[in-house]
């Protein structure tokens, strides 16, 4: 019910969807809609729940480790697992992007992306401080380009399309930290 629902929204807009719309792609009433779900916002919560759960969880666990992987390492696994993450949930991602922020449920979805950009600037900082990074660059900045290179997949991205998740995290990865020169080519 949740992903047809959040494929309903991503389709026609939140907004615009009635739960009589919701009714209607799912062959039920709408008291079988809300046996499961109190109301529209509910729905909207649990879908932008579903893209941040995992995500928050990723970066709070590069954020919070201090044992083992240097800053660097745990900020570029980072950004592979988001790609990973987005995969796996990305009609949820999807609708969450394209929240504004019109309700008290958008806002606290907001807000919780305003979190994570903190929480990977802060792993950006401290990767340019451990000199794996350019520190001559906000790191403000530099989490959102990385967040911003992996948000772009609900765009293009096709889970039966050509490339799997794994390929897809490997190139943002390595244009991301690598760039894209040919170092080969450089050290002539």
């Amino acid at each position: 019910m949740l992903r047809r629902a959040v494929e309903l929204f991503n389709r026609r807009g939140y907004d615009a969807t009635s739960m009589g719309d919701l009714a209607k792609e799912l062959g039920l009433t709408k008291p079988a809609i809300y046996h499961h779900f109190r109301s529209k916002e509910e729905l909207l919560e649990a879908a932008l729940d579903d893209a941040l759960d995992e995500l928050t969880a990723v970066v709070e666990e590069a954020a919070q480790s201090t044992e083992g992987a240097s800053a660097y390492e745990r900020l570029r696994e980072v950004v592979r697992r988001s790609v990973e993450v987005l995969a796996a949930h990305q009609p949820s991602v999807t609708l969450l992007l394209r929240v504004r922020g019109n309700s008290p449920i958008e806002l606290a979805a907001l807000d919780r992306r305003r979190r994570l950009d903190e929480r990977l600037a802060e792993l950006v900082a401290d990767a340019a401080a451990e000199g794996a990074l350019r520190d001559d660059m906000p790191p403000a900045l530099v989490s959102r380009l990385l967040f911003g290179m992996v948000n772009s997949l609900v765009e293009w991205y096709r889970a039966d399309g050509t490339f799997t998740p794994a390929t897809v995290a490997d190139a943002i990865a390595a244009v991301a930290f690598d760039g894209l020169t040919n170092n080969d080519e450089n050290d002539n």
